[in-house]
């Protein structure tokens, strides 16, 4: 728009202008709808609540070619019974064709998974799940609760809010080659915690240098400012940090994969699971009092949440995997998981 530009009438907006979009929006809505028959597609519930507390649902349908809004429901009458739920998830799913549906994805409370569970017996060909990125989520918050995991936290908090509140140290760091700053965004609180412990541990040599430095020791006029130059000369608290970030990090780079819409996450969640696993069992050396409360964890929530036929057959399809001979899994898990589904699309 530049000199001269006339904006539409307040006519041609709610008529004209309009019209010409909502023609255009469902050509592209019709492209997308033509391909479900052929690839299949997922239909994903999400659960907010207005500024009024009333429980609404967005269903969406997700397929290769895109994700396509299908309606928004006020569930406020509906979200306490299970079998009320089911019976609106299979209205959805008769608007989409029950033939044209492989997966369905909601929330993961109770009522929900009731819901999801009734909808599988009516519809053998439809495999419900909770949402994995929320699953993931879950586990990071659980393993964040840990007290190992809270005392880590807590003095790397220590050390953050100081450099932060006082110009001197902010200054001084941010001179050093190579700084980054420690407090960036992640995918969730937690993962945002993690991303601060990896990079305080980049800079361990920066922080020495900083509370070692002769300008550092005129600064030292409180018991602060000595608390964190203990915490920064303690290689037990950078150990920690460097065991926290690997043992989490396979996690929140599984969490990436399903928190964004730029590649179907669905044949990457059994592997990511299971490499996550396995890392935390090789950083301990196999030994099981170490890795066994991670484990535990990581463990309840997949079995109850995300193991999955579906999952297990997603994996095996996945060509990111099947043709990497030396580390494709073909445990009878995996096998027995895909030939259940198979028989349930045959059926």
């Amino acid at each position: 728009m530049g000199h001269g530009y006339k904006s539409p009438s307040y006519h041609s907006l709610r008529v004209n202008l309009l019209r010409n979009a909502k023609r255009d929006v469902k050509l592209v809505f019709d492209s997308f709808r033509s391909t479900w028959t052929e690839t299949g597609c997922t239909i994903m519930g999400d659960g907010w609540k207005d500024t009024r507390q009333r429980p609404l649902i967005n269903f969406l349908v997700y397929c290769p070619k895109g994700i396509s809004f299908i309606k928004s429901v006020d569930a406020s009458d509906i979200v306490t019974s299970a079998e009320n739920l089911c019976n609106l998830f299979a209205e959805i799913v008769e608007m989409v064709g029950s033939n044209n549906v492989v997966h369905l994805v909601t929330d993961n409370a109770n009522n929900y998974k009731a819901a999801g569970s009734l909808l599988s017996e009516r519809y053998l060909n439809i495999c419900w799940s909770p949402c994995a990125a929320h699953c993931i989520n879950l586990i990071l918050k659980d393993i964040g609760e840990m007290n190992d995991v809270k005392a880590i936290v807590s003095l790397a908090s220590t050390v953050t809010v100081f450099i932060y509140n006082h110009k001197f140290t902010l200054n001084w760091l941010r001179k050093t080659t190579g700084w980054k700053e420690i407090i960036r965004p992640g995918e969730t609180r937690f993962a945002t915690t993690i991303i601060a412990l990896k990079s305080l541990h980049d800079h361990k040599d920066s922080f020495q240098s900083l509370v070692t430095s002769g300008d550092y020791k005129q600064f030292l006029r409180i018991e602060k400012e000595k608390d964190v130059k203990q915490i920064v000369l303690d290689e037990r608290f950078w150990n920690n940090c460097l065991i926290m970030v690997r043992i989490m990090g396979p996690i929140i780079r599984l969490l990436h994969i399903c928190d964004i819409d730029e590649t179907p996450s669905l044949g990457y969640v059994y592997e990511g699971m299971f490499r996550a696993i396995n890392g935390i069992k090789r950083l301990f050396r196999n030994k099981e009092r170490l890795y066994k409360p991670y484990i535990d964890i990581i463990s309840d929530r997949w079995d109850r949440m995300l193991r999955k036929n579906l999952h297990a057959a997603a994996y095996y399809l996945n060509p990111a995997f099947q043709y990497e001979s030396a580390t494709f899994c073909t445990h009878p898990e995996v096998i027995n998981g895909l030939l259940d589904y198979i028989e349930t699309k045959v059926d």
